[in-house]
């Protein structure tokens, strides 16, 4: 192996290149990138014969946009596809949208497909299909895949019960080797990521040639629209990239906080640490205004500073368990000043809040479900779901969170889902209308958010969704996710979620609640929520203390570059090892796990994204000094790691010497 130079993490010309040329085609003379029917014709047929308008306007410096709106020749259907290309990233993205402006319901809409487009080129026809579990609450959340796709083989990917990511991610990286003149075969794909936080699918077909198809959208919708009515269809990514598949993720992840992550004052999630005391109490069903200060005062007290205090499930009223939600106001009997007063003294103590809400699943007894039984979908006597595609449902909600939003100085509105909607969207439809009553949802749910983030244009939102189900790039537009699984604090898990999570998502985070170095180490992420009882007096205080510190040293490294070191694996038996690098910070740092059934006391890691030409100064968090290594040595002999404890840990922070 031979390393001249840091590996770039800008796109190369012949990347930028070769997407622009791309986008020039499909959204200018070549073939569409997507396709549909109206009344059984195909669009490739029909679109020949309707008039198209071309706008193109630049959105900012790094931004330009590109409509192209088709219109059939009568004056009814308008098909309009709004495209964004990145300056700064191999990037295209786009919506279709549908549109009625005739008298008369249109024909039946269906197949529809916001992505289908053909990629040739491959080296004798071989693609690999890289793809990632969702996150159904299992060790094996996020786990990785490398399917390969022969000739005439199809693989076919959704998600499930209508949650982005419950089963599967939205998220593709399809692998191939294209010629190039006068040279061996090189590396290249295109990464491909759904938003639709709804029921999607994906589908790769290969032909018996060098060719494989790819197409994608919701699931299934078949419909007209009556007159006036416009519908939307899922947002399509494609990231183009060419060399290697993990510096290409790598500029994924830094696309994704570019140009995708919420920028509440004006920048990117940065690394936080919360805590809750849902694990003493039961969730909040249990808590008390008395007991959320105590809290407080505690971690604050031990020198564990706090960013954020959640309050989670069950501050509203509620007898029968923090599940019965639907009555939306704060219980006065625990809470006889509001969450307010709880707010107001983490204030003052340069500590803000979080406040759990879960206002899509309504069961019975609550207000909702008595007063507004016309907004909800679902039968009578069990769960029913607040349908956000009815207008009326839409406008109580946005005014009724904001005005809690204000009243108790909520700074971190986290909205949880913890019910499939699916069954109770294609229950809603006639049958000429399948798929709509979702779309609206989607909409609705896109536009509550939105409307949030005017009004309040700091504040962070966090999609929880049974920990991690709704992860889709139109949600993490909006929100982050705060609680990647719902499968937390086991240390073996927590590793392999951070391993299958980073190539795509890089801001998530996790909860601790045990009190060794091992286990909290492989909690680490840039978001994390403490779950310690701190009323306790026996807890190693000093230990929590020297792990938050590592903590808030290691969490700006991690919204870095990702390198995986060790392959993913769920065996207690083995190592793992990943490192984040930070160039612009100029250092990074290397975590490290034995775990407990591993033979091997010492395990040779070979670091990526390094200059080979500088000298590096590492730090062992569990061993005094420091030691100097060239980029070289580190990325081509490989950094020794030697744990004689199992199950073990390290974190090892580097530097560039600067001397």
């Amino acid at each position: 192996m031979t390393t001249q130079h840091r590996e770039s993490t800008a796109p190369t010309a012949r990347e930028a290149d070769g997407a622009r040329r791309w986008a020039d085609s499909a959204f200018g003379a070549g073939a569409l990138p997507f396709s549909f029917t109206c009344g059984g014709t195909p669009s490739a047929e029909l679109l020949r014969t309707w008039s198209v308008a071309r706008s193109d306007r630049t959105l900012d410096d790094r931004r330009r946009e590109r409509t192209l709106t088709f219109t059939e020749p009568r004056g009814g259907l308008v098909v309009r596809c709004v495209a964004v290309t990145y300056g700064d990233f191999p990037v295209a993205e786009w919506t279709l949208y549908f549109r009625n402006d005739g008298k008369a319901d249109t024909p039946i809409l269906a197949d529809i497909l916001p992505l289908d487009a053909q990629f040739d080129g491959a080296h004798e026809g071989a693609y690999v299909l890289h793809h990632h579990t969702g996150s159904p609450c299992t060790p094996g959340d996020y786990q990785p895949f490398a399917t390969p796709l022969g000739a005439k083989a199809e693989r076919r990917i959704t998600t499930s019960g209508g949650r982005s990511s419950n089963s599967d991610l939205p998220y593709f990286n399809v692998a191939w080797a294209a010629e190039r003149a006068g040279g061996a075969p090189e590396p290249c794909g295109v990464m491909i990521a759904i938003g639709w936080p709804g029921q999607w699918a994906a589908r790769f077909i290969r032909d018996d040639c060098d060719g494989l198809r790819i197409a994608a959208g919701q699931e299934f919708a078949r419909f007209v629209l009556h007159p006036g009515e416009e519908v939307r269809t899922p947002l399509i990514v494609l990231h183009f990239w060419e060399g290697d598949r993990v510096r290409a993720q790598n500029l994924w992840r830094r696309w994704m906080r570019a140009h995708n992550s919420p920028h509440p004052r004006g920048v990117a999630p940065e690394p936080q640490l919360a805590a809750c005391s849902s694990h003493q109490f039961g969730e909040m069903i249990h808590a008390d205004e008395a007991s959320q200060i105590l809290f407080v005062d505690r971690y604050l007290e031990e020198g564990l500073r706090l960013d954020y205090w959640w309050m989670d499930a069950g501050w509203y009223p509620n007898e029968t368990g923090w599940p019965n939600t639907g009555t939306w106001e704060v219980d006065t009997k625990r809470f006889p000043r509001g969450l307010r007063y709880i707010t107001d003294h983490a204030h003052a103590n340069g500590v803000r809040s979080i406040v759990w809400f879960e206002p899509e699943r309504v069961t019975p007894g609550t207000w909702l479900y008595e007063q507004h039984p016309e907004w909800l979908l679902g039968r009578d006597g069990e769960w029913k779901l607040l349908n956000l595609g009815n207008p009326g449902a839409l406008h109580w909600l946005t005014e009724h969170v904001d005005r809690l939003i204000v009243a108790q100085g909520i700074d971190l509105y986290r909205q949880d889902f913890n019910i499939d909607p699916l069954g109770f969207w294609r229950a809603n439809d006639p049958p000429d209308r399948e798929g709509i009553t979702e779309i609206r949802y989607v909409e609705g749910l896109l536009a509550f958010w939105d409307e949030l983030r005017r009004r309040h244009p700091n504040i962070l939102i966090d999609t929880c969704a049974s920990g991690g189900r709704r992860n889709d790039v139109e949600v993490l537009r909006r929100a982050v996710p705060l609680l990647r699984s719902d499968y937390i604090f086991e240390p073996t898990s927590q590793q392999c979620h951070t391993h299958g999570i980073a190539p795509w998502i890089p801001f998530y985070g996790t909860g601790m609640i045990r009190e060794d170095a091992y286990s909290i180490r492989s909690t680490m992420c840039p978001a994390v929520t403490a779950c310690w009882d701190v009323r306790r007096s026996d807890l190693d205080y000093d230990l929590l203390r020297r792990m938050v510190a590592e903590l808030k040293t290691i969490a700006p490294y991690q919204l870095g570059d990702y390198y995986p070191l060790t392959p993913y694996h769920l065996g207690n038996d083995v190592w793992t090892a990943w490192q984040f690098d930070r160039p612009e910070l100029g250092g990074g740092v290397v975590q490290a796990f034995r775990r407990p059934e591993s033979s091997y006391e010492s395990a040779c890691f070979f670091l990526r994204g390094l200059d080979a030409d500088a000298r590096y100064v590492l730090a062992n968090g569990d061993v005094p000094g420091e030691t100097r290594m060239s980029g070289r040595a580190l990325m081509e002999e490989g950094l020794v790691v030697t744990l004689a404890e199992r199950p073990g840990s390290a974190v090892i922070m580097y530097r560039r010497d600067e001397v």
